[in-house]
């Protein structure tokens, strides 16, 4: 019979052999398209202190601070950084700007603090895995300059079951 701490120890050390690797895992950071490659001098006098750590050094806002999560106007989400259409009553190109990235109609509350989407337009936003946390979570980044919004989580409504949890600080709202 295995004595208790030995089948204990075993685990531990099992289970640092297991999450070693996540822990000292990088998150590979998004590139930027060619033109919003900007210094982080540039970046810094374009954003303030809280749009710069959460769209450039991944920071996340705290929860129920942003007026956006509780926005109900029709019109479109834009990236804070460059001003990319993030999210849109519309679901075909506006004149004089680029494809939005997620429609206000798949827009909801979560309940989590933040503002949340169900499902993203075809080709709108990038993807990365983040082991920040010591554990991979999927990233969500302005396709743009690559600026970080949030996270995509698998525990979202119908008909995706995704939620698509965005910092309020990485976005601006314009109304239609």
């Amino acid at each position: 019979m295995i004595e208790r701490r030995y089948l204990l120890g075993g685990l531990a050390l099992g289970g640092a052999v297991i999450g070693a690797p996540m822990l000292f895992a990088k998150s590979a950071r998004p590139k930027a398209q060619p033109g919003w490659q900007l210094s982080d001098a540039e970046w810094k006098k374009r954003l303030s202190p809280l749009q710069y750590r959460v769209l450039r050094e991944a920071a996340t806002e705290r929860a129920f601070t942003s007026p956006l999560d509780k926005e109900k106007r029709a019109g479109t989400f834009v990236c804070a950084g460059c001003a990319l259409p993030l999210y849109s009553s519309k679901t075909k190109f506006d004149s004089g700007c680029a494809q939005p990235l997620f429609s206000s109609q798949t827009k909801f509350d979560s309940g989590t603090g933040w503002p949340s989407f169900w499902a993203p337009l075809k080709g709108a936003v990038g993807t990365a895995t983040d082991y920040d946390l010591g554990y991979a979570r999927t990233e969500v980044h302005c396709r743009r300059c690559g600026g970080h919004l949030g996270h995509v989580f698998n525990d979202g409504p119908k008909p995706t079951g995704k939620r698509y949890c965005m910092n309020g600080a990485a976005l601006r709202f314009r109304a239609v």
